[in-house]
């Protein structure tokens, strides 16, 4: 295989070229190494290079798994022993994991190779990945504009294919936002199917979960297959799979109904390209033969008042363990200005307030439940409003009010699926005319990623996006 060629297979693919002898596990290592130099100077994405680490793994020999051979990158907030963690936040800079997460067990399980950490903003709490400590990671469709986030490191990569498939982790839409503003395909999964520990039983109130962004479907399901399923610290456990999802991929839908909008959550007007980006898909699954009609849920909250309540509390929690480590305050010098503030802010309301914002989320779950009594899957727009510029999100300002309104035009109807647990991914469908992905979100009842999946696939039948490449790639 020449090595141009590495850009043109998934991850399944690859491992089947390592598994039939094809090409060499450091073949592949070297090529993601090469493109990561080719590549990331213009994107950041790649923000911890631990090169050695993977190398040792390739020469030890890797575990038979069904990735076995390919490169990976874990998200910047997650535990491999020996290598360093900073989580976006310049407080850590040089902090060594001294175990490793549960999740990324399975990963090195699964035979991946993992050469580094992909970028995330500070402690993940933005739809953009621009941190202070690392510097904005750039979309490779145009360098002008964000990359989304907190995931934005790991789609950004993916999509310059310097990896088929990479880590990804989704508190309020962390894996979908990415996803669609890099046009690639990010499922998040169903509450508790992927595991957490063993430091957490659940992330931000069991909003958080953690998967993969790809350039396929498969790559996703096959990968599911691999990582999913409880622990001994689990809370809860997802519903258990029928059957593999590597399985659902090619499986026919049927004949689902499919509800839309084309609208925000709040009402407000979003951008006309996406609006009709919506539409469009719409009259596709029709044509598909899925009953599709318009209609949306009402939520029974508002969102974005749970997320300050509930992401603010864990923010808070996060700079007091910090500042016990370092046996002293923090300072501006430690956080950026926004997770101090979220921080602030969190201290000065109560156990009872905490309460409430669990009651509004179980709430909106409710009411999305009844709604999916009538239908298999609903469909809105991942993002409301293109891809953001750099720097339009500020963590350092000193004035932090306007992040509040850009977060509700630009990413209103994320949240609620990770108050209700429910699986929902971001499939790149659509271009604007400025040759920026937009991504359709659809969302399942909880514990149906099958149902999605099977949907995917067609979809990926229908539009294939994997050979539409952006301007910055490997």
């Amino acid at each position: 295989m020449a090595f141009r060629e590495y850009g043109n297979y998934d991850a399944v693919g690859l491992a089947e070229l390592v598994r039939n002898k094809d090409i060499t596990a450091k073949e592949l290592l070297d090529e993601a190494i090469a493109r990561t130099a080719k590549v990331d100077p213009q994107i950041n994405a790649v923000v911890v290079k631990h090169y050695d680490h993977a190398e040792r793994q390739v020469a030890r020999g890797l575990p038979d798994g069904p990735f076995s051979g390919v490169p990976f990158l874990l998200k910047d907030l997650d535990l491999l022993e020996g290598t360093r963690t900073t989580s976006g936040a310049s407080v850590l800079k040089d902090f060594v994991a001294d175990h490793t997460g549960t999740l990324s067990q399975r990963f090195l399980d699964a035979g991946l190779a993992i050469f580094g950490k992909s970028a995330s903003p500070e402690f993940g709490l933005m739809p953009t990945t621009e941190s202070r400590l690392h510097g904005p990671t750039r979309n490779p469709w145009n360098l002008a504009h964000s990359s989304g986030g907190s995931s934005g490191g790991a789609a950004a990569a993916v999509a310059a294919r310097i990896l088929p498939v990479a880590h990804a982790s989704d508190g309020g839409g962390s894996i979908r936002i990415p996803a669609s503003a890099c046009g690639v395909f990010g499922l998040k999964p169903t509450r508790a199917r992927n595991p957490l520990g063993p430091d957490r039983g659940e992330g931000w109130g069991g909003f958080s979960c953690g998967h993969v962004v790809s350039i396929s479907v498969r790559d996703s399901a096959v990968m599911m297959d691999a990582i999913h399923g409880p622990e001994p610290s689990s809370p809860y456990v997802a519903p258990p799979p029928q059957r593999p999802f590597a399985q659902e991929v090619s499986r026919d839908p049927g004949k689902l109904r499919i509800a839309f909008t084309d609208k925000s959550p709040y009402g407000d007007a979003i951008d006309p390209e996406i609006a009709a980006a919506v539409r469009e898909i719409a009259g596709l699954l029709a044509e598909l033969g899925h009953h599709v009609e318009e209609r949306a849920p009402v939520l029974a909250a508002d969102p974005a008042a749970v997320m300050a309540t509930i992401v603010g509390a864990n923010t808070a929690l996060t700079v007091r363990l910090i500042e016990q480590r370092l046996g002293r305050a923090a300072t501006q010098n430690d956080f950026e200005r926004l997770t101090l503030a979220s921080a602030h802010n969190a201290a000065k309301t109560s156990a009872t307030d905490y309460v409430a914002a669990q009651l509004a989320a179980f709430q909106i779950s409710r009411a999305l439940a009844t709604f999916f009594e009538s239908c298999d899957v609903f469909l809105c727009p991942t993002l409301c409003a293109p891809p953001l510029r750099i720097g339009e999100l500020d963590t350092m300002s000193e004035d932090l009010s306007h992040i509040a309104p850009i977060l509700r035009r630009y990413m209103p109807g994320t949240s609620m699926f990770n108050m209700s647990g429910q699986p929902a991914m971001s499939v790149p469908l659509a271009w604007n005319k400025a040759g920026l992905p937009l991504g359709m979100m659809f969302s399942a009842r909880f514990g149906d990623e099958a149902t999605l999946f099977r949907l995917a696939g067609q979809l990926e039948q229908q539009r294939p996006w994997r050979n539409i490449l952006p301007p910055v790639c490997a």
